[in-house]
């Protein structure tokens, strides 16, 4: 009998894995009987068609189930065997080719000797395709909504467009919290652009030629699901496109209301304007937190501007007729007000007069700014010219253009503009980005103008100070005087901040910069100049404020009191005026102190006959012989009774007495100030390398009668005692101590003393665990004593105790160098102070505020324990 199988099983769907499993094993045993001895025939030959069957299936098994092949069990065999249809015979090849034979021998041995078959293959169901919900054709101006899109989903979305090159305004609203990306693709397959951000966005996406475009929405991830809405519009070719209205482009105008729906990708309005027109984008804009933003196009479809950009200014520059769309950034209903008022040949502007100075009176504009919003303000002139802008609150912004639209100036000109030109201007209040609306003033003066200029005035030191009162924030006021060519100017005003311009007769401003700091303004020319100024802040809670003025010249001074350089411990002048006239016989350097009358440091600046800064307090080198300015306070109104006294010392101290270094067995030395200003001298007998210490009996800081510095005999200054413990001798022998009195105590007595301490004096020796009796008084405040090395431990304590009279003490303690170790922390009854001490002699101090008193005074071994 000859048995035939087909050459493929049929595929038939399967309801679950046992079945796929079943046709497996099928398939995987039908090498086994396609060939055997009775399909051979008589000759014993396989048919050619079932031997090439049976070598691509034997091949087939054998790199499925590896090198030993399988071998389909009895039960398997007869199953096939019966349910295989016939097949036709085919003819028998001439003669066996190898792999028949081969086939032919492998096959009759599985026939003689059956053999278990093992399952080595498992078939794995093909990947399911993501599955999309949504998708379609989209139209320009229409928000599509899609209700889900999940996991690797991606939503198949067409466009048309007719014109090449189009930009293509893109909404999406992301309702969850999924991130989406889109593709956009030409029909042709390229990539116009790729889109991916986070929850709303709005997108631009530059096209090709004119065609079908395929958008394609994923999950950013490919995991996770939400919704989405989606919306385009056409830069070209949009569905619908309004006309605005011609008063849109006046500042009057209350502009083109509406509302963006929801998902919107952009609105559009057409409209016309000579080209170059300058406008402003007064709504909407991004600034201003509602999320609305305007972009402009030429007749090309060009980008000309958008409104968060330029601070929300426009210049036409290439032809029309134009388009603005109005977008959402984040694709919500929001209302919107379509304004864009013209700069250039503004319309809808109130006119504001030129102001004169002084009270403007009516030529003041007025209004109110919304947060992001600006006025204007139209005013002529009839020849070129500089003008003063003033504005209140000074802390708004103002822009200036002329009639065409080209800028000016603005606030950061120093409310200062030169107009190139007579005709008509426009002045921009801006309210900037304060939350809240703010009401303003604005007043423009023209400098050339001197219709409201105060009375002249002088410019000797001895002057009475300008009283000037202010009926407006916006004021400009004009102070006219007489000036030679060469002379440097200053200027003064007070009690708030000003701003203070000099101008020749004709209003032009030849300084820019005057201030005393920078040494004035130099005048050109002989003739009449005006000093121009307005406070830089309005005292809104005083009542007809008055502000005070001064101008006054530096170059050969006039009305200033005589100073000539003085001596060590000789009383200054002090006298009213604000300025000294320096008298210097002889080049040099000089010490510079200037207080006021109450012995405050004041600051000052010394000037040269041309008016140049010389020095300040200090040291004052003093390049040649003869005439100098001193002024005091340079900034503000200094009026003419407020005294002041200035000291010009030479540099290197001589001539002063001499004072011994062991101030604590001799008696102290004792002076005093006469007058505020004055510095006393006192020569030291100490060596250079050595270490010295001050005392003052004082009962606190606030009782510091004295300010002491040393210097060295060049006058260099070694050591500041207000912040030295014990000061080091350092520099050229002998040392000097300058003293000057502190504030408030323009005229006192007071009492000090000098210790050396750098080499174990020749005091008494304190003794250890002994309570020692310390007296102390006017003249002895400062009490010493030594410590020889081995009787001090390394941690040692100080107590000090009052035991009769009044006052109050401290300990100070020094090695052997000089170097202070502990103490000075401020007087008391009684106290301890605890010390880490060197393995050496040290000095111990105990001053006193020079009451009488007795103390008992004791050291000790930190580390031992106390009885």
């Amino acid at each position: 009998m000859r048995t035939t199988l087909s050459a493929r099983p049929e595929n038939r769907p399967s309801r679950g894995f046992p079945r796929i499993a079943l046709a497996a094993a099928a398939v995987l045993t039908v090498p086994a009987f396609l060939v055997g001895p009775s399909a051979a025939g008589v000759s014993g030959t396989t048919p050619t068609a079932a031997t090439a069957r049976s070598s691509t299936a034997t091949a087939t098994a054998t790199a499925t189930a590896g090198a030993a092949a399988p071998v389909s069990s009895p039960a398997a065999t007869a199953t096939a065997r019966v349910s295989s249809p016939t097949a036709p015979a085919r003819a028998a090849s001439p003669t066996p080719t190898p792999t028949s034979t081969a086939s032919s021998t492998a096959t009759a041995a599985g026939l003689t000797t059956e053999q278990t078959r093992t399952r080595s293959a498992t078939i794995t169901p093909a990947p399911r395709k993501p599955r999309s919900f949504c998708g379609g054709k989209l139209t320009f101006g229409t928000v599509n909504s899609c209700g889900l899109i999940i996991g690797q989903a991606q939503d198949s979305w067409t466009l048309t467009t007719t014109a090449d090159s189009d930009v293509l305004y893109l909404q999406v609203v992301e309702m969850s919290g999924v991130s989406l990306t889109i593709r956009v693709n030409h029909q042709d397959g390229w990539k116009a652009c790729e889109l991916s951000a986070y929850h709303e966005y709005l997108e631009q996406c530059r096209l090709g030629p004119a065609g079908t475009y395929t958008l394609t929405v994923s999950i950013k991830g490919g995991s996770g699901k939400g919704a989405y809405t989606l919306s385009v519009e056409s830069r070209r070719t949009p569905s619908t496109c309004g006309q605005l209205p011609a008063d849109a482009f006046s500042w009057a105008s209350a502009g083109v209301s509406g509302t963006l729906s929801v998902g919107s990708a952009a609105r559009c309005f057409t409209f016309d304007q000579p080209i170059g027109s300058k406008l402003f984008i007064a709504e909407p804009h991004e600034r201003d937190r509602t999320g609305l933003r305007a972009e402009i196009t030429d007749a090309r479809h060009q980008w000309l501007c958008e409104s968060h950009y330029a601070d929300f200014d426009c210049t036409l520059s290439s032809a029309g007729p134009y388009r603005i769309f109005i977008q959402h950034i984040d694709g919500k209903a929001t209302a919107y007000n379509l304004r864009l008022p013209r700069i250039s040949q503004a319309v809808g502007c109130p006119t504001l007069p030129l102001a004169p100075f002084g009270d403007p009176g009516a030529a003041v504009g007025r209004g109110r700014l919304e947060p992001y919003e600006r006025a204007c303000h139209s005013f002529t002139t009839t020849t070129a010219t500089q003008v003063m802008v003033r504005i209140s609150p000074s802390s708004l912004d103002w822009r200036l253009y002329d009639d065409a639209g080209r800028y000016i100036c603005d606030q950061g000109s120093v409310e200062y503009c030169n107009l190139p030109a007579a005709g008509r201007y426009m002045l921009l209040p801006w309210s900037g980005s304060y939350s809240t609306a703010r009401d303003y003033q604005v007043a423009v003066t023209p400098l050339h103008r001197v219709d409201g200029c105060g009375a002249s005035t002088g410019t000797s030191w001895d002057q009475p100070t300008l009283q000037v009162r202010l009926t407006s924030p916006v004021q400009a006021t004009c102070h006219p005087f007489q000036g030679r060519a060469g002379d440097r100017v200053v200027a003064y005003t007070g009690p708030v901040e000003t701003i203070e311009w000099l101008v020749d007769q004709s209003g032009t401003r030849i300084c820019t910069n005057w201030s005393p700091n920078d040494g004035g303004c130099v005048l050109p020319a002989d003739g009449t100049y005006r000093m121009i100024w307005s406070p830089s802040r309005w005292v809104s809670d005083s009542l007809d404020p008055t502000y005070q003025v001064q101008i006054r010249r530096l170059t050969d001074a006039a009305g200033c009191p005589t100073l000539v350089p003085g001596s060590y411990d000789a009383a200054p002048a002090l006298t009213g005026i604000r300025c000294r006239a320096v008298e210097i016989a002889e080049a040099g350097d000089y010490r510079l102190r200037t207080v006021s009358a109450n012995n405050n440091a004041v600051s000052s600046w010394m000037y040269d006959r041309e008016g140049q800064r010389v020095c300040l307090p200090g040291r004052c080198a003093v390049p040649t012989a003869g005439r100098y300015t001193l002024v005091f306070e340079p900034q503000g109104v200094v009026e003419n009774h407020v005294e002041h006294a200035a000291a010009l010392l030479p540099w290197a101290p001589s001539g002063c007495a001499t004072v011994s270094d062991t101030g604590w067995r001799d008696a102290p030395h004792r002076d005093a100030f006469q007058v505020a200003g004055q510095v006393n001298c006192l020569q030291l007998t100490s060596p250079t390398g050595s270490r010295v210490v001050r005392s003052e009996p004082v009962e606190g800081f606030a009782d510091r009668r004295t300010e002491t510095r040393l210097v060295d005999a060049t006058g260099t200054e070694v050591c500041d005692w207000s912040n030295t413990n014990s000061c080091a001798l350092i520099g050229q022998a002998p040392f000097f101590a300058l003293i000057h009195g502190v504030i408030n105590k323009p005229t006192a007595t007071y009492a000090m003393a000098f210790s050396r301490v750098d080499e174990p004096p020749a005091c008494p020796v304190l003794p250890r665990d002994v309570e020692t009796a310390v007296t102390t008084g006017a003249d002895r405040f400062v009490v010493c004593f030594s410590i020889p090395a081995d009787q001090h431990a390394a941690m040692e304590s100080f107590t000090w105790k009052r035991t009769a009279g009044t006052g109050v003490a401290d300990v100070s303690v020094f090695d052997s160098q000089g170097r202070w170790r502990c103490g000075r922390n401020g007087v008391e009854i009684e106290g301890t102070r605890t010390c880490s001490l060197p393995d050496e002699p040290v000095t111990v101090l105990f001053e006193t505020d020079g009451k009488d008193a007795t103390y008992r005074l004791t050291h000790r071994d930190a580390s031992a324990p106390t009885a």
